[in-house]
């Protein structure tokens, strides 16, 4: 029992660490790298946190509460499903499906050969998506037994090459005006902790669909597969950003993240590594797509009641991302960016707070509320150019959490006031 209980936290958590190492995990941390130079432990610590981190910290939340439904719940019916909707799309087909089909055609399809077109190859990436996505049971199967192998290989030859013979120093001066900050933003970009919304439940059912049908048995064996994935993700990212690193002197923050990586494998590998690492961006980019695919059309055929089935929902996602992907990596990179920033406040509040104790629904309700205004007015002045100096006063404001002590206000108001009402 011992062994079999061994072996399926080692399938489970190679599954997670490859539904999360996906486009942005592979073009994040190098870039962040490259731009930290000297200061990369620290931006690479930075990054660990507000991505792993924070999504290890839902996953448990998750797991505690018997899935994301308990988080979110306590907001009421119609916010919460239209927070969840919200999560889903950004995951989904608005964002970060297509991001996988973007990444894969610039990174895996343009430097081996130009002879097929964006348009042609989103079809058969998603035909492949779609071919793994079908029987959603298999999904954490499929993942973690055939592709996470094939990618982690890939990835620990690219990175020990260039720890062994390095392409340059990594003392080089910081480019970036605050390493922390930029970090930090670089794990918000992934989306793994929205991400882990979805793929908690997946590997709760992965693990009771396994026998471990009673709660505590189910609740520790996903626990322990998403240390496993923590942890691979703690050699990886810090592999890829150190790599980065090492070419800070020769880069400046004008090149793009695609180009970077292919100068590094190039550098490391030559063209046999060109090869390599078109492999491994592959299978990062379809085991995540296949995860989030499979993920949101389960979603959304619960949300249904199942009055649409699961079969159609992969047939719908898979098609629609395959028409946003043509927008391209660094054009869906930049509509990432406020999106996220808006929705990752509230979802974070809503994580951290069902950890406390009982409280009562107005303190979810307002701390949410309170999240979500001051995220939108911060993304209104980032990226609307429009002036709202009060907010550079908030506490955390030059780290990017200026909504933290607005949210822990309004979760007090809300405890002080719905305690009364319900006296």
């Amino acid at each position: 029992m011992k062994t079999r209980s061994r072996r399926d936290i080692f399938i489970i958590g190679f599954a997670l660490f490859s539904m999360f190492f996906g486009a942005g995990n592979v073009i994040f941390p190098p870039f962040l790298g490259m731009g930290s130079g000297s200061e990369w432990p620290l931006g690479f610590a930075c990054y660990y946190i507000a991505d792993i981190g924070l999504a290890l910290v839902a996953l448990f939340s998750i797991f505690h509460r018997g899935g994301a439904d308990g988080i979110v719940s306590p907001i009421g019916r119609i916010p919460s499903t239209l927070m969840m909707c919200a999560i889903v799309l950004c995951i989904g087909p608005m964002l970060a499906i297509p991001r996988t089909a973007a990444m894969t055609f610039e990174l895996s399809v343009q430097p081996l050969t130009g002879s097929i077109g964006p348009i042609i190859f989103s079809i058969l990436f998603f035909v492949v998506v779609f071919l793994c996505s079908m029987r959603k049971n298999a999904v954490v199967d499929i993942v973690g037994k055939i592709l996470t192998p094939l990618l982690l290989a890939g990835l620990l030859i690219l990175i020990v090459k260039g720890i062994v013979t390095p392409l340059g120093d990594t003392d080089a001066a910081p480019k970036l005006a605050n390493v922390a900050v930029e970090g930090i933003k670089a794990g918000y970009q992934t989306m793994d902790v929205l991400a882990t919304m979805l793929f908690g439940v997946l590997i709760l059912r992965t693990a009771e669909s396994k026998g471990y049908t009673a709660r505590d048995e189910k609740r520790n064996v996903a626990i322990k597969a998403s240390l496993v994935a923590g942890a691979i993700l703690l050699v990886v990212y810090g592999g890829l950003t150190y790599l980065g690193a090492t070419v800070s002197a020769a880069n400046d923050l004008s090149v793009s993240r695609s180009n970077l990586l292919l100068s590094i494998v190039s550098g490391l590998l030559g063209q046999q590594g060109t090869i390599l690492f078109a492999t491994v961006v592959a299978l990062a980019c379809i085991t995540t797509a296949v995860g989030l695919v499979s993920s949101c059309a389960e979603f959304f055929a619960e949300l249904s009641e199942g009055r649409v089935p699961y079969f159609v929902l992969v047939v719908v996602i898979c098609m629609f991302s395959a028409v946003v992907s043509n927008v391209g990596l660094e054009q869906l990179v930049s509509i990432a960016a406020p999106v996220l920033d808006i929705v990752y406040p509230p979802t974070l509040a809503l994580i951290g707070m069902s950890f406390l104790p009982k409280l009562p629904k107005l303190a979810f309700r307002l701390g949410t509320a309170g999240a979500l205004l001051i995220s939108v007015l911060s993304a209104v002045s980032v990226y609307g150019h429009v002036e709202m100096p009060f907010l550079k006063y908030l506490p955390f404001a030059e780290l990017g959490f200026s909504w933290v002590i607005p949210t822990i206000v309004c979760i007090l108001v809300g405890v002080l006031l719905g305690r009364k009402t319900e006296q």
